[in-house]
C-alpha cells in the first residue's frame, strides 16, 4: 500500500553512435544500487522533456535528443507510487560522467545487458526503445 499521490518522473533509454545504450547504478530511491536508466523526479512546472533534459545532464553529464515516449511505468516501492515516463533519447554531447545521484554508470551494447541485473520493466523499455529506432 501507498502512503502518496503518484510521483511524476522521467526516464531515457539513451543510445549513442556505437549503438550502445546508458546505464546508471542507481544512488537514490527508488532501486537504491541497482542498474537502470538515468532519470529522475519531475520538478514542480516542469514538462516532461525539460525534466529529463535536465535529469540527464545533472546525472550523465550528457546533452540529449529526446525522440519519442516509450512508455509510463508504475513503480511502488517503501510506501511510494512513481510514474516513470520512459522515452527514447539520442547522445548529442558531452562525456559520460556519473553525478550525484548515479552510484556509477556506463555505456552497454544490448548483446551485453545480461551481464547487468536489470529490472524486468527496465529491459522490457530498452527493448521497445531498440524497436522505435528501427521503424
Amino acid at each position: 500500500m501507498t502512503n502518496s499521490s503518484p510521483i511524476p518522473c522521467v526516464g531515457a533509454v539513451i543510445w549513442n553512435a556505437r549503438s550502445e545504450v546508458l546505464l546508471v547504478k542507481r544512488a537514490r530511491p527508488p532501486r537504491v544500487g541497482e542498474w537502470s536508466l538515468p532519470g529522475g523526479k519531475v520538478e514542480a512546472g516542469e514538462t516532461l522533456h525539460r525534466a529529463l533534459a535536465r535529469e540527464v545532464r545533472e546525472e550523465a553529464g550528457l546533452e540529449i535528443e529526446i525522440l519519442r515516449l516509450i512508455d509510463i511505468v508504475e513503480l511502488k516501492e517503501d510506501g511510494r507510487h512513481y510514474m516513470l515516463n520512459d522515452f527514447t533519447a539520442r547522445h548529442v554531447s558531452g562525456d559520460a560522467r556519473a553525478g550525484s545521484d548515479a552510484a556509477d554508470l556506463r555505456w552497454v551494447s544490448p548483446a551485453a545487458l545480461d551481464n547487468y541485473a536489470l529490472w524486468p520493466e527496465t529491459r522490457r523499455v530498452i527493448a521497445q526503445s531498440a524497436k522505435q529506432l528501427t521503424k
